[in-house]
């Protein structure tokens, strides 16, 4: 997700940034992507005829895993041009697609999904208790959030969101905020959620032979004893209640 340190960087608003990135999301070799996904899935679960909303849902990538697994899924984005990635690559299943600011209110009733996905996205928000509220309230009782983020670390090493336009090689970042862990947690905990688990994923020798751009994340120190710094976050946050109200 994050590109090499360069003299021409540039900082762009969300949504023309994601506007420009999307004709090469899915082609870029993006280390975080790549370390997110296996490890996403298997906090997931079975979704098999669960109803599961992809908060920010990009280009699609976990809404057609979504769909390909069973669930019955609804995807929701602000960027014309990434969701029409998602659409595409979905045209051959059942998937719901909502356009929308996630600064604002969910268009959805309370207690709606089994499951929540934001995945990448909560670093372009400043306010994290408004959308983590948000998810709660739609999310139903005894089921799940699941959230993925750039590690806070990350920011300490000047890595964030960015990409390089392929129409004129510049590097450009996309407008983020400084979250910690911490602001994820207190968050969770305002909207009344239980913290499942939280975990720290660094980039490891593994993630170097599937991503070159993984050097970004790893340091090596001549006395050969190597320390990765943390690139991912995930946070699984339960919401209290027996499901459907059993």
């Amino acid at each position: 997700m994050n590109d090499e340190s360069g003299a021409d960087l540039g900082t762009v608003p969300v949504r023309q940034g994601y506007a420009r990135w999307s004709e090469t999301y899915d082609t870029q070799d993006n280390s975080l992507i790549i370390l997110e996904e296996p490890l996403l899935r298997s906090l997931l679960g079975d979704v098999q005829e669960l109803s599961v909303a992809d908060i920010g849902c990009g280009t699609g990538r976990h809404t057609l895993y979504l769909s390909e697994a069973g669930a019955r899924v609804t995807a929701i984005d602000f960027a014309p041009e990434m969701m029409a990635q998602a659409i595409e690559k979905t045209k051959d299943h059942d998937v719901r697609f909502v356009t929308h600011d996630l600064t604002e209110r969910l268009p959805f009733d309370n207690d709606t999904f089994d499951r929540v996905l934001c995945c990448l996205v909560l670093e372009h928000i400043s306010g994290l208790d408004s959308v983590i509220g948000e998810m709660a309230r739609i999310c139903r009782p005894g089921g799940f959030i699941l959230i993925s983020e750039l590690h806070p670390a990350m920011r300490l090493r000047r890595l964030q969101a960015r990409f390089t336009d392929m129409e004129t090689g510049q590097k450009v970042n996309v407008e983020s905020y400084n979250h910690q862990i911490a602001d994820y947690v207190n968050a969770a905990l305002k909207s009344q959620l239980q913290i499942d688990r939280i975990e720290e994923h660094l980039a490891d020798e593994c993630l170097l032979e599937k991503s070159p751009r993984a050097k970004e994340y790893w340091t090596e120190f001549p006395d050969d004893f190597d320390l990765g710094w943390p690139m991912l976050l995930l946070m699984r946050l339960g919401k209290p209640g027996s499901p459907h109200g059993a």
